[in-house]
């Protein structure tokens, strides 16, 4: 039987992978390879939230294929260099993956592939994970599209035919003359335990994948059109991680949402958060077709735009949850106990930085890359310059975010400021959302938290209105 090598990245899964289906189907024996390249990433290199989970992920995926009588061949070096000579080692004669849509991972499959072929070998590329590939669709004009709703009314209607495939029940044997690495040789776990927390709320995996979409179903779908804007409670699927490590595709989560049978009440819940999928696909649409955005603004206003110098001291007090804004505080501390942070409470501490303290949002982006589990270059790009106002179908830059009232609004009896920021857990409310305007109640029941937030909400929030006109 020929061999084919199956090279996995982020698509770390058995079941709905395209390139593993298309090799087994062609009647090839089997290789799984991981190649560790991760400076072939850069400048957007995975960061160490990313790493920890990824060391997990990979364990994950050798058990389940050494269930199915496989194993997961592991190589760090020159992805091209160490391909080649796996394929000269295994006399292989195809190698197929999953396509990833970053400029510089884009450009470096390229080569793979044009030295693949010119060897030779079958060299073929498929769709793991998105439903809507980024080229496949364009405005009445032949133009990428830069507002969500168009963007999404025409890709909906090419989504429903799409289903997921199955995993397979076996696979050959590899050789063990196939030399490997062992997952723990990669360095991926961290030295010191900073990431103990998080698997008191993660499964990374395939099957911690499907369990958590179990969850979903069974419990926040129904509802999720509204509960999904409040933190204090569990109103999302929280699959993001599982998505950008390709544990689970939205395929399969678009396949099980539309096999259920909701009742009607629901169908506004179940289309909402098919939508979200859909802002995850217009991310990847944004930076296929505008690959310096990850980099730079999308929209030329903001060319002449005076962002502020960053104080140090005011970062690190952004980045540590020691702002004195408690709904801030408690996301950047959720953020670092957990490798996740609730999405509204995302745009909450977005705004604060790119608007109250009008730093530049790469800051922002930067850290929530090295922080985040969820970590996806598309995704990151988009949320960051939709709430700094400098991106596609953005928020205006004058819509700024109040984080007293947001955190009234969304976080009503202060549940997750106190999870988070205990300093404050006596503080009743109202006077918990804004500590600094009950002073005297504050020195006594929280004498441990910030008297003042580290800027003035109301007077940085009109200097960034005036820095917007003066830029026009």
């Amino acid at each position: 039987m020929a061999t084919a090598i199956v090279w996995f990245r982020r698509d770390l899964r058995l079941a709905d992978n395209p390139a593993l289906r298309a090799a087994l189907e062609a009647g090839y024996a089997v290789v799984p390879v991981y190649v560790h390249a991760p400076e072939e990433e850069a400048p957007w290199s995975p960061g160490a939230a990313s790493h920890t989970w990824l060391h997990r992920s990979l364990q994950s995926l050798q058990q389940d294929l050494e269930a199915l009588g496989s194993r997961l061949v592991i190589r760090r070096g020159n992805s091209l260099d160490e391909l080649d000579r796996l394929a000269t080692e295994t006399e292989a004669e195809a190698l197929f993956w999953n396509r990833l849509y970053e400029p510089a991972v884009i450009a470096r499959d390229t080569r793979v592939k044009e030295h693949f072929r010119h060897r030779g070998l079958l060299a073929e590329s498929h769709n793991a994970a998105l439903l809507i590939e980024p080229w496949t669709i364009a405005t009445g004009a032949g133009e990428p599209y830069r507002v969500f709703t168009p963007f999404w009314r025409n890709a909906v209607q090419r989504i429903d035919a799409q289903l997921a495939t199955p995993a397979p029940t076996r696979l050959p044997a590899v050789s063990q003359a196939v030399s490997s690495l062992s997952v723990d040789d990669l360095g991926l776990a961290p030295t010191r335990d900073w990431d103990t927390t998080f698997w008191e709320h993660w499964r990374p995996g395939e099957a911690g994948a499907q369990e958590l979409l179990d969850v979903f179903i069974d419990g926040a779908a129904r509802g999720y059109k509204d509960q999904r804007n409040f933190p204090d409670r569990t109103g999302s699927s929280k699959l993001s991680p599982h998505l950008h490590f390709g544990e689970i595709s939205p395929r399969q989560i678009l396949q099980r949402l539309r096999a259920e049978n909701w009742p009607v009440k629901y169908e506004i819940d179940i289309n909402h958060y098919i939508s979200e999928l859909g802002w995850r696909e217009f991310s990847h649409h944004l930076l296929f077709h505008y690959p310096k955005t990850s980099n730079e603004n999308l929209s030329p206003k903001f060319a002449s735009f005076r962002w502020a110098d960053p104080d140090p001291e005011k970062l690190a007090a952004w980045q540590r949850g020691r702002t004195g804004i408690p709904i801030v505080d408690a996301g950047m501390r959720e953020l670092w106990a957990t490798g996740w942070m609730h999405n509204r409470v995302r745009m909450i501490v977005a705004s604060v930085l790119c608007k109250n303290l009008r730093y530049h949002w790469l800051h922002g982006a930067n850290w929530f890359w090295d922080t985040l589990v969820d970590a996806d270059l598309a995704n990151n790009t988009q949320g960051w310059q939709w709430t700094a106002g400098t991106g596609a179908d953005a928020a205006p830059y004058f819509r700024i975010f109040n984080p007293v009232t947001q955190s009234e609004r969304f976080d009503g009896q202060g549940t997750y400021i106190r999870r988070w920021v205990p300093e404050l857990a006596r503080m009743p409310v109202p006077a918990l959302f804004a500590p600094w305007e009950h002073a005297e109640l504050a020195r006594e029941l929280a004498p441990a938290y910030p008297t003042q937030p580290f800027v003035d909400l109301k007077a940085s929030r009109e200097a960034a209105l005036g820095a917007l006109s003066a830029s026009r």
